[in-house]
Order: C-alpha cells, then sequence, then structure tokens
C-alpha cells in the first residue's frame, strides 16, 4: 500500500500494533510464560496476556469506530522479537539467567508497543479523534505499567539470582 495522507499513515499504524498485539498473544507472549522459571515472573506474563486481550478489544473498537479491518499488515518488528526471545529461549539454561533474558526480550517488546502507542495517540489527537486518542492512553499507561513491573521484577529478583548464578562457576574454579 502507498501511503499517501497522515490518516492513511495512522491507520497503518495501528494495523501494525494490531498485529504486534496478536503476535504477542498467540506466541510472544505464552512462550515467555511457558519458560519463565520464576513464579513472580510467569505471573506477570500471563496477566499480561489477559491485559494484551484488552487491548486488542480496544483496537477492534477502534477500527470498527473508524470503519476500517484492523487485518492487512503483519508488523515485522514484533515477528523479529518473538524469533530472537525463541532463539535465547532454545540457547539458554532454564532458570535465573534465562529469566533475565525473558525480562530483556518482553521489554523490547513493551518498548516498541510504548513508542508505536505513543505515535497513535498523538497522530488521533492531531486529528482530532479524542475518543481514539483516549483508549490508546489507556493502552500506553497499561504497556508503561507492565514495563515498570518488569523492571521491579529484575532489579528485585531475577537479576541478583542471575548474578549469583554466574559466580558460581568462577567460585568453584579457584
Amino acid at each position: 500500500m502507498s501511503v499517501k495522507s497522515f490518516e492513511e499513515l495512522s491507520l497503518e499504524g495501528l494495523r501494525d500494533i494490531y498485529s504486534a498485539e496478536q503476535q504477542a498473544l498467540t506466541k510472544g507472549l505464552p512462550a515467555l510464560a511457558k519458560a519463565a522459571k520464576s513464579p513472580e515472573l510467569k505471573a506477570a506474563f500471563k496477566e499480561h496476556i489477559e491485559q494484551s486481550k484488552g487491548q486488542v478489544a480496544r483496537l477492534d473498537q477502534i477500527f470498527k469506530k473508524l470503519g476500517e479491518s484492523p487485518e492487512g499488515k503483519e508488523c515485522s518488528a514484533a515477528k523479529g522479537l518473538i524469533e530472537e526471545t525463541e532463539e535465547m529461549i532454545s540457547e539458554v539454561e532454564p532458570g535465573p539467567i534465562l529469566d533475565a533474558g525473558l525480562i530483556v526480550s518482553a521489554q523490547k517488546f513493551e518498548h516498541y508497543e510504548i513508542a508505536s502507542y505513543g505515535s497513535a495517540r498523538t497522530f488521533a489527537r492531531q486529528m482530532g479523534d479524542e475518543a481514539t486518542a483516549r483508549l490508546l492512553e489507556e493502552t500506553l499507561a497499561e504497556e508503561e505499567e507492565t514495563d515498570l513491573r518488569l523492571t521491579s521484577i529484575a532489579e528485585g529478583v531475577i537479576n541478583p539470582d542471575a548474578a549469583d548464578e554466574h559466580e558460581k562457576p568462577k567460585r568453584a574454579s579457584k
């Protein structure tokens, strides 16, 4: 598709976000939840799956209001981030070190979504569509909260455990 207007650019951005959310729900988040060993991290991923369902519902509401289909675009960034995560899961032993890597993967995805939702909200406001902007703002806030929660889990539990795990081989070789 050749984008020729600000409205078309906005719509393509929304389709990209929709594709990213669909990929997160079907592949990304379930893989993260399955691979996580920390109960707190596993719970955070499972809760985000449920939250993402609400985010997709908001996007469906936006597309319905616009009289447009959400289909027609594959988010290649989401696809790449999920492939990168799958590769890491297959290469890193389960435990604290993998959990630390899973948080990194999840936060990369969250930051992509934060940028995407923030831009989409700004576009909606620019076009005078406050109803859409409010729905996107709600999702943006959830994505930011998820990112902060993952940081808290990483700094409070996972990263210290992973660092201790990393030190064990060094101590053993002395």
